[in-house]
């Protein structure tokens, strides 16, 4: 058990005198708070408080952090309350203390739900303090290290949350030797039978590994002292999690686990790194496709070292990384190894951190997406590490994530240019936005000012920060048009009546419709929106229950004429953005600009439109009060799904035929299906895009002129 003394031994270096009191009665107050409790393993509770405050001052962290983590698990474990410690201990210790325990209060039933929550705790008390989450890391190291006396479900339970939550949130925040232990603790846990097959193919290996590793380390070291530079250098066999991990990942064999022997070199300066690098390469082959500069090039959680792997001559494979004391210190320690704090502005020094980018997006994806499922998804790709790395035209890198895209970059570059994408070149050639990137790819992407998101491109995105992006936009856009669709159907309905003087005025007329339909109408925006989204049906009951006895109006030559002119609802709602957020085409019967239609308010849809051939119009089969009148915009010029049946003689080449005037009249086969009948007849199934119903009855008609062709229908 670690002795409170021993902690002061620890941080004598870095923490003042005058600091050391304030420990000292956090110490005596977290004694006074848990005496008489006990561990499962039989132990005094103040050993656990005390573990995870030596842990930190490992670290070198701050007197603030190591009072709280004194402190720590007071607020749930006892009769200890918040006020308690900020009476005490001041508000900084008291925000830290209740941060740690708000992480630990999560009691949802789904694991799924659970496991959300516990991250969005853990990303808010970051936000918020990312000592806090120094403090939990450590905590939960400790409790791995006792988990043998707790029962087998409770083991997995907390092992298996340690691998999906914590060690992903040390690694992203470069905490590496705290990355390792959670992985290494939990291992044995979670997988108990993979834990035992890959210790028994490492431990064999591990006392010639080390013989192996003492060889080249004597050799290494007389190499770069022959050349006057000046490195510690370290050794080390690959942990049995990671190298189960990459066997897994890379779905390979245990002796195709090339670093499972390695050599760590401190140099004192970068200059010095790279020359070791080049003495080593001119001494033994290396593996072109293992080499990475890491220096050059950081990881977004700013890890930085020389990668290279080398062949010795007896065919013994040695991992080298090269790197300098502070990139050591930030590889072991992270966003921790340089936590300074400032009297004034306790926030300050690591506000910008590019560590914290991630933690950032998270925070602001959680506040949109509520779901828990689509939230994890979103994190898991967040936590994976960055290793993809692209640039622009100009030569700036941009890291990615495995599995982003052409759109996920577009993004990462400016909100602007991926919401006006419309295409990408990389390495030179055109590529769809969903094109899949890798590291070295140069990449362009080409925006069109008119160009605007549609749901599709959904699909296209990886990245959590993309897809929040488009979300948000769409969920704009869909807001804003259902608005415009209920305005125009409110102002329909209201030209067909002589509204009462007193609501004429919108802010009369929004209180009372507040008081008629209660919060879906909470202000006339939203009524509009509930009314454009078919939530509202509009029609002469509403306008009684609002206005009260209504008189229709008469169709004079003035309401006439003023009809004529109205926009929009006057001349009934035009379809404008065929693919838009609340206007679609029903896909029972696929309308064609230029037949009749009619629109269709389907309850939180908005509008579908029906061509009036539609079975579900001619049988009276859709509710008729919400049906209203609509009309093809002009405009537009895209195209049209639509299906013809053909009814032929079952002849040689009759289906190239018709495939054939299809073409000639510039008409778009997307399928087609032959099948013969029984009477000697063939059935021809067509899916075809066209302009509108004179370019379809053009089509039919040329089909029907076929010599073969029998019939020509619709489906």
């Amino acid at each position: 058990m670690v002795r409170f003394d021993d902690i002061l031994e620890k941080v004598a270096s870095y923490i003042s005198e005058k600091e050391v009191p304030a420990l000292r009665k956090a110490y005596v107050f977290a004694g006074q708070a848990h005496k008489g409790q006990v561990r499962r393993s039989g132990e005094p509770y103040l050993s656990h408080p005390l573990e995870v405050t030596d842990y930190l001052a490992d670290m070198k962290l701050d007197k603030t952090t190591l009072v709280a983590a004194l402190l720590h698990d007071v607020l749930e474990d006892t009769d200890t309350t918040a006020a308690d410690i900020r009476e005490n201990f001041g508000k900084e210790v008291a925000a830290l203390v209740e941060g740690v325990t708000k992480i630990s209060r999560v009691q949802e039933a789904s694991p799924e739900v659970r496991r959300a929550e516990t991250i969005r705790k853990i990303i808010l008390a970051m936000t918020d303090d990312i000592r806090i989450i120094f403090i939990k890391l450590a905590d939960r190291i400790h409790n791995l290290k006792t988990l043998r006396h707790l029962d087998e479900e409770r083991q997995r339970q907390i092992a298996r949350e340690t691998l999906d939550i914590y060690a992903p949130i040390a690694n992203r925040l470069g905490m590496g030797r705290i990355r390792a232990e959670l992985e290494d603790l939990s291992f044995r846990y979670v997988a108990p039978e993979e834990f035992a097959k890959t210790a028994a193919a490492v431990e064999p290996q591990r006392k010639a590994a080390e013989a192996d590793l003492a060889t080249m380390k004597k050799t290494l070291e007389d190499l770069v002292a022959a050349n006057g530079l000046p490195a510690e250098i370290f050794s080390r066999v690959k942990r049995p999690y990671s190298v189960w991990s990459k066997m897994r990942r890379r779905d390979i064999a245990f002796d195709q686990v090339f670093d499972f022997l390695a050599l760590r070199v401190i140099a004192d300066s970068v200059k010095n790194c790279y020359a070791i690098l080049g003495i080593i390469h001119q001494r033994w082959p290396h593996l072109p496709q293992r080499f990475r500069d890491f220096i050059a090039m950081p990881k977004p959680n700013l890890y930085q070292a020389l990668h290279t792997t080398v062949i010795t001559k007896g065919r013994k494979m040695f991992e080298v990384q090269i790197r300098t004391r502070e990139m050591h210190d930030l590889a072991e320690n992270g966003i921790a190894a340089h936590w300074r704090y400032k009297d004034d502005a306790p926030s300050g020094p690591m506000k910008e951190d590019r560590r914290l980018h991630w933690l950032r997006e998270m925070a602001a994806l959680f506040e949109e997406q509520k779901n828990p499922q689509e939230f994890l998804r979103s994190l898991k790709t967040n936590l994976i590490p960055e290793e993809v790395y692209v640039f622009t035209p100009k030569g700036k890198v941009i890291d990615l994530p495995p599995g982003a895209t052409a759109l996920d970059f577009a993004f990462k570059i400016h909100t602007e240019i991926g919401l006006h994408a419309s295409g990408a070149r990389v390495n030179g050639t055109s590529a769809p936005l969903k094109t899949v990137l890798k590291t070295g790819d140069i990449v362009e992407i080409l925006t069109a000012a008119d160009r605007a998101p549609t749901r599709g491109m959904l699909a296209a995105a990886a990245t959590a920060g993309a897809r929040q992006q488009l979300k948000r936009w769409l969920n704009l856009k869909s807001r804003t048009t259902s608005v415009a669709l209920g305005r125009r159907l409110w102002e329909r309905e209201v030209r067909k009546f002589i509204i009462p003087a007193a609501f004429r005025r919108e802010e009369d007329l929004a209180k009372q419709l507040a008081v008629v339909l209660g919060p879906r109408a909470a202000s006339l925006e939203e009524f509009y929106r509930q009314a454009g989204l078919g939530r509202i049906l509009i029609n002469p009951k509403l306008m009684e229950s609002v206005f009260g006895p209504v008189v229709p109006r008469k169709a004079g030559l003035l309401a006439k004429a003023a009809a004529k002119l109205a926009p929009g609802p006057g001349r009934g709602v035009r379809i404008k953005d065929i693919d838009g957020q609340m206007i679609k085409l029903a896909k029972c019967c696929s309308p064609v600009k230029g037949e009749p239609i009619v629109g269709y308010i389907t309850t939180g849809r908005g509008l579908t439109v029906h061509s009036l051939r539609c079975p579900l119009v001619t049988k009276e089969i859709l509710d008729g009060q919400r049906l209203v009148e609509v009309s093809w915009d002009p405009s537009f010029a895209g195209t049209f799904k639509a299906r013809l049946l053909v009814k032929s003689q079952d002849s040689p080449g009759v289906l190239a035929k018709v495939a054939t005037a299809v073409a000639g009249l510039e008409g778009n086969i997307s399928k087609a299906e032959a099948a013969m009948l029984a009477d000697g007849k063939a059935r021809i199934r067509l899916d075809i895009r066209i302009r509108d119903i004179r370019h379809l009855e053009e089509i039919s008609s040329r089909i029907a002129a076929l010599k073969d062709v029998l019939s020509v229908e619709r489906a």
